[in-house]
């Protein structure tokens, strides 16, 4: 269901407010250059800034710019899960194809509790379900087991996975049939070997199109051609993350023209170095002159 380049999509904004006219544009951009999926209201979102009425409209929006030409994959997770269930319920209502929800994150739950937590979201709510593993950002990692455990049930379909370990990913593969989606840019082609799936990509809202050409020449088993791309794409990828993911992609959009960069505080503007850094690793890309 969800495979190939999908972008976890930044959120514009404008004088503080979120900018939807150049969210549609954003959307038409992607579509245009071959991504399969938009991600809306994830980490690279700026989620945690989103108020409810602000994350409920960005999705449905994005739903209705899409208007099914390719998937929309909405950010429900919380790290409560009575929220969690509201925005997933939201999503099914609007017309997402699908909910990616990040592993609840500050109070640590057991196995069980992440077990019990998924379980709920996917009996109450009839929609596709995707898990995001980001221990780097949460404090904890999914167990394969509790993967295994979760997919057994009809509408638990896949795992974004940016554990940065591919252990986790051969062993959750040999443990279930479910749908494996890198969450770290530069391991897709390593996550994709193993079997995974797809993408969903902070450095495609730079770059669309070569990181579909990626993710479709792994999915076809060109591998060689993959590996080009991926020591294409490589250096821009760890250029995402000189600082704090959004920074860097919303600095560099900038730097594009195609979008204001503005961000919510916490989040605040990149410093003068690591500036000067991404515009070198732009240049050597080809993207600026």
């Amino acid at each position: 269901m969800f495979t190939g380049s999908l972008v976890a999509l930044v959120t514009p904004f404008k004088n503080g407010e979120v900018d939807y006219k150049k969210q549609k544009e954003l959307v038409e951009f992607h579509i245009k250059n071959g991504t399969s999926g938009i991600v809306p209201c994830g980490t690279t979102g700026e989620s945690a800034t989103l108020s409810f009425e602000e994350h409920e409209r960005v999705v449905a929006e994005i739903v209705a710019t899409v208007a099914g030409r390719i998937k929309v994959l909405a950010g429900t997770g919380s790290n409560n899960t009575a929220e969690a269930l509201r925005l997933t319920k939201h999503a099914k209502k609007v017309g997402a194809d699908g909910a990616l929800l990040i592993t609840p994150y500050y109070n640590k739950p057991t196995p069980e509790g992440l077990y019990r937590h998924y379980k709920l979201i996917a009996e109450e709510v009839d929609i596709p379900i995707v898990i995001y593993n980001v221990p780097s950002r949460t404090g904890i990692s999914i167990l394969p087991e509790t993967v295994a455990k979760l997919a057994e049930m009809k509408n638990i379909v896949g795992i974004k996975e940016a554990s940065g370990n591919i252990d986790q990913t051969t062993q959750i593969l040999q443990l279930c049939n479910i749908t494996v989606l890198s969450g770290d840019d530069s391991l897709t082609l390593p996550i994709m070997s193993v079997g995974g799936k797809g993408v969903i990509s902070v450095v495609a809202n730079i770059v669309p199109a070569d990181t579909a050409a990626l993710t479709k020449y792994c999915l076809d088993g060109n591998f060689e051609a993959a590996r080009k791309c991926h020591h294409k794409l490589f250096p821009l990828c760890k250029g995402m993350f000189v600082e704090t993911n959004p920074i860097p992609v919303k600095t560099a959009m900038k730097l594009l023209g195609r979008i204001n960069g503005e961000m919510r505080l916490p989040l605040c503007d990149m410093t003068k170095e690591h500036e000067n850094q991404l515009v070198n690793i732009l240049k050597n890309y080809g993207l600026m002159p």
